[in-house]
């Protein structure tokens, strides 16, 4: 008997692939996934065998070099009542004790790791009154969604069948002296029905690819720039993880006449050299209508005004900035003499109070 051809490994094989070759074969033959089977009781035993003579070193070579080997004489045959359990050190830690602690894992089904669903991105282009009254509109996306046909599984679903392992029970029972133990069956993973197969539309990962239209609020005060956050509307979770968030970030067109620094507007307002001279209310634009602004005498050009409350809503506390109003002294056409004659009287009168400002 070849100990490697037992084990399915290349006679280089490294301790790494011999481990493995072992835990593949034992979650196979071994008797308490197979109780009463005597055949894969004796593969058992010669898959033990050639484990524990090729995973240690001295053993190996004396084997390879054609000596005889001796087989754990401690080792019961029957039952495997003397099989340690619980690992052997360092040498033989892929033992059963590594075994059984894998399938007691399984009872009630295979647990696999609940992961968040990734988070998504998108742009929305809204115009300057948009962000300012607020708006709701529908985005396009395109998401990562729990499958359809098998919930998210990545299993089909099968009509009812028994097990053919556990008989419908779903667990098998094994025998230990005085003790029975009872663990999940490895075959049907607990459930004592027949085990899926991997859906064929979303082969096997239990989600698909869909576009919608998810629809995002815009409050009123929403800046260039700004991020929203929807709940729930990223990629689906792996295994019943949460879903990510979908976050839209908002570009603002600019407006031909208002402009924006954090919640205040400002606007700049022409106005003629009598107004300014003399005083004067005029009538001036807001964001939601007009409003009177008083320009006391002797305003200069780029002279700024402020009215309270008439700029943009804070998203955070719904107040309302300030409207910024900056003057600019426009000069007349000069369509006859007289308008002439007067500038030059004017300017003779203050010819020396201009440049003394």
């Amino acid at each position: 008997m070849d100990l490697y051809i037992v084990l399915g490994v290349a006679h280089e094989a490294s301790e790494t692939e011999i481990k493995r070759a072992y835990r593949r074969l034992a979650r196979r033959y071994h008797p308490d996934i197979n109780p009463g089977d005597q055949t894969a009781e004796e593969r058992f035993r010669q898959i033990l065998e050639a484990y524990e003579t090729l995973i240690d070193p001295a053993r190996r070579s004396r084997y390879d070099a054609g000596q005889h080997v001796e087989v754990n004489p401690g080792r019961q045959a029957a039952g495997f009542e003397g099989f340690d359990f619980s690992t052997r050190g360092t040498d033989y830690s892929a033992t059963f004790g590594d075994l059984f602690a894998e399938v007691l894992t399984e009872r009630g089904g295979r647990a696999s790791t609940q992961q968040r669903g990734a988070d998504l991105h998108a742009e929305m282009q809204v115009t300057f009154e948009e962000a300012l009254t607020g708006i709701q509109r529908a985005i396009p996306i395109t998401r990562r969604e729990n499958c359809r046909s098998c919930a998210g599984t990545g299993r089909t679903r099968l009509s009812t069948g028994t097990c053919h392992l556990c008989q419908g029970t779903g667990a098998v029972r094994s025998v230990r002296g005085h003790m029975v133990f009872s663990r999940a069956c490895a075959a049907c993973g607990g459930t004592g029905q027949q085990t899926p197969k991997a859906c064929e539309p979303c082969a096997g990962t239990g989600q698909e690819t869909r576009s919608e239209r998810v629809m995002a609020r815009i409050p009123p005060g929403v800046a260039d720039g700004d991020r929203l956050r929807v709940p729930a509307k990223g990629n689906a979770g792996l295994h019943g993880g949460v879903p990510g968030d979908l976050y839209v970030t908002v570009r603002v067109a600019a407006h031909p006449v208002f402009r924006r620094e954090g919640d205040d507007l400002h606007l700049v307002v022409p106005i003629a050299v009598h107004e300014a001279a003399l005083g004067a209310k005029i009538e001036i634009r807001t964001f939601e209508g007009s409003a009177r602004l008083r320009v006391p005498p002797g305003t200069q050009s780029g002279q700024r005004f402020r009215l309270r409350e008439h700029g943009a809503p804070s998203t955070r506390t719904g107040q309302r900035g300030d409207l910024i109003v900056d003057v600019r002294i426009m000069l007349p056409k000069l369509l006859d003499e007289r308008s002439k004659e007067l500038l030059r009287e004017f300017a003779r009168i203050n010819s020396e109070n201009v440049r003394g400002l």
